[in-house]
């Protein structure tokens, strides 16, 4: 049990690691959340915006800058965990593909991301959710956190699918900005006349959206949409793991594996001078002819 903690704590850390290392998000969790929520409130009209939330048929009526706070917060967040999760990926599978042969078990690799995943949408959850409301208090805050969270979540896991499966590093952070705005943007009343359609129920974030809005703006519960996204995070967190065994797998044919394997181990592999091969005529010393 101690040796697997201690793998985990190790991999852990160089996830960690790995992720302060990218001053760049550093930077877009400290500066762009707080800016982009500021800019929602200042230049968006306070006028009333009702819409019906999709889910559960209820009707709101909040201020046109409010709501674009909560789905600016959203396009934030999970813009933020969706590229710190490429960039980690990206970067790193050349040396979680050398740990994974040199025998470090992937189930401790692939729970360290996790692990190292989860702190930071927590992080960048809460740190949203305060900046939101800085200038209103949300009416159940607690549960507009966790709407953020798990929205982080799902792009983080699809973060990962595409640091595995694409080969260029602008592919990867076009994917995540393309799927992302046009996710929120379809869903935000005030930009979409179809938020409240049934193609939006097939978006990444719609259970997010649907939380976040019945948590922001009514005493609603939001088990409901929680639940939705909750379906989003473990389709694209069984994607991430399926992908990351895949991309770590052992390249060796089974047959030259096998040989390998014998040869390591002492006593497996034939004993010298038996079946070994006959030497080709011309390649041992030379016969001299009798004259």
């Amino acid at each position: 049990m101690r040796r697997h903690w201690s793998l985990f704590v190790t991999a852990s850390r160089y996830a960690l690691i790995g992720h302060a290392r990218n001053r760049f998000a550093m930077l877009l969790v400290v500066v762009y959340i707080p800016v982009w929520i500021a800019l929602a409130y200042v230049t968006i009209p306070d006028r009333p915006a009702p819409f019906r939330m999709a889910a559960t048929g209820e009707v709101l009526t909040p201020p046109g800058n409010h709501l674009t706070q909560i789905t600016g917060a959203l396009n934030a967040v999970t813009l933020i965990a969706g590229f710190m999760m490429f960039a980690a990926t990206f970067t790193g599978g050349a040396f979680d593909r050398r740990l994974a042969m040199a025998g470090y078990p992937r189930h401790h690799l692939v729970l360290a991301k996790l692990s190292a995943l989860t702190l930071v949408c927590a992080a960048v959850a809460a740190y949203a959710t305060a900046a939101a409301g800085f200038a209103w208090s949300p009416r159940q805050p607690l549960m507009l956190a966790a709407a953020l969270f798990c929205a982080a979540l799902t792009y983080g896991a699809l973060g990962v699918v595409f640091g595995s499966v694409l080969r260029r590093e602008v592919e990867g952070m076009f994917a995540i900005l393309m799927i992302s705005i046009l996710d929120v943007a379809l869903q935000n009343p005030l930009s979409s006349s179809g938020s409240d359609s049934a193609v939006v129920r097939f978006l990444p974030s719609y259970g997010a959206v649907q939380a976040s809005m019945s948590a922001a703006f009514s005493t609603a519960p939001v088990a409901r949409g929680l639940a939705i996204q909750l379906l989003w995070l473990l389709g694209a967190a069984l994607a991430g793991f399926m992908v990351f065994r895949r991309r770590t797998r052992d390249a060796l044919p089974p047959e030259r594996k096998r040989r390998t394997q014998d040869r390591s181990v002492p006593g497996s592999g034939s004993r010298p001078g038996v079946n070994a091969p006959a030497p080709e005529p011309g390649a041992g010393a030379q016969r001299v002819r009798p004259n």
